[in-house]
């Protein structure tokens, strides 16, 4: 099993904030387009108004295309390591393994070492926690 898997959903940006971030960009060079003419035309006041809101809508969507991008780098989902437990059903010993497809609990399995007439089976499945480093802000 592969470890430390990042899936590829969590580096792209979500569909529907790429979408509303397009329509605000198209919007904004609509405006200033607006703005553009309004000047030609001389009303300098329209023009003033619909340059400062497309470069404000400009920007704004600019910047949440950025920080969007920036959290879906920094946000990595890790695939959590899933242990396998192997016990000996005479002898008791115990053996720890990384699961494999087909593991379930109770599932027998190849002779134990230590007692060749008897066979193995899994007694406990479970993914490894880590504990989160602690941040104290001074």
């Amino acid at each position: 099993m592969a470890q430390n898997q990042t899936s590829p959903a969590t580096k792209r940006i979500s569909t529907y904030l790429m979408m509303i971030v397009l329509i605000v960009i198209a919007l904004s060079i609509v405006s200033l387009i607006l703005a553009a003419n309004a000047y030609l035309i001389g009303d300098g006041l329209t023009a003033g108004f619909l340059a400062i809101i497309g470069l404000i809508a400009m920007t704004m969507s600019i910047f949440t295309l950025y920080q969007s991008r920036r959290q879906a780098v920094q946000m990595k989902i890790e695939m959590p390591k899933v242990m396998t437990t192997i016990e000996c059903k005479k002898c008791g010993s115990k053996t720890v393994r990384e699961y494999q497809r087909g593991d379930y609990v109770y599932k027998e399995l190849d002779a134990c070492p230590k007692c060749p007439d008897t066979k193995q089976i899994i007694t406990a499945i479970y993914k490894e926690v880590k504990e989160k480093e602690k941040t104290y802000n001074v």
